[in-house]
């Protein structure tokens, strides 16, 4: 039996929540957009995805509240992409995975090392830094380069 193309017939909140983040490209948009990434073209550059594939992927998250356009140009009218309160709440499920691929897919330890703005201290699983002992969000924090970077 083939898995249907969609999550929409089941009860269950992790299939309906992978309905909308759960590919390649739109985990890395918001990854982008966690660190700073707001235009097109930005997005574009840093990710090396297609204009098709981007547009499709800026459109759905904006029409989920994940992300939301903010005018910075009227003729032609050009918009930014900035993260909603709903879109930043994807941050701790974000930093978990990537700790995750950290522990099983990067044996010459990780690329980025998710650093505490506030002193030389990293993020922990507990969301905490690993010097001061700060709870730690999505502000507080910034990416540095890893071992393997």
């Amino acid at each position: 039996m083939a898995l249907p193309r969609t999550y929409d017939s089941q009860h269950c909140s992790l299939a309906r929540s992978l309905e909308i983040v759960g590919d390649r490209w739109t985990m890395l948009v918001i990854r982008s957009a966690f660190q700073g990434v707001r235009r097109f073209d930005d997005f574009q550059d840093a990710l090396g995805v297609a204009r098709n594939v981007l547009t499709d992927r800026l459109n759905r998250l904006c029409d989920e509240g994940v992300l939301r356009r903010v005018p910075y140009q009227r003729r032609p009218e050009r918009h930014e992409y900035r993260l909603t309160r709903k879109g930043v709440e994807l941050w701790p499920a974000m930093m978990t995975l990537m700790m995750w691929g950290d522990r099983h897919y990067a044996p010459d330890g990780p690329p980025l090392i998710i650093g505490h703005h506030g002193c030389a201290g990293v993020l922990t699983p507990r969301f905490t830094c690993d010097v001061c002992g700060a709870f730690l969000g999505p502000g507080d924090v910034e990416p540095r380069p890893g071992p393997s970077a």
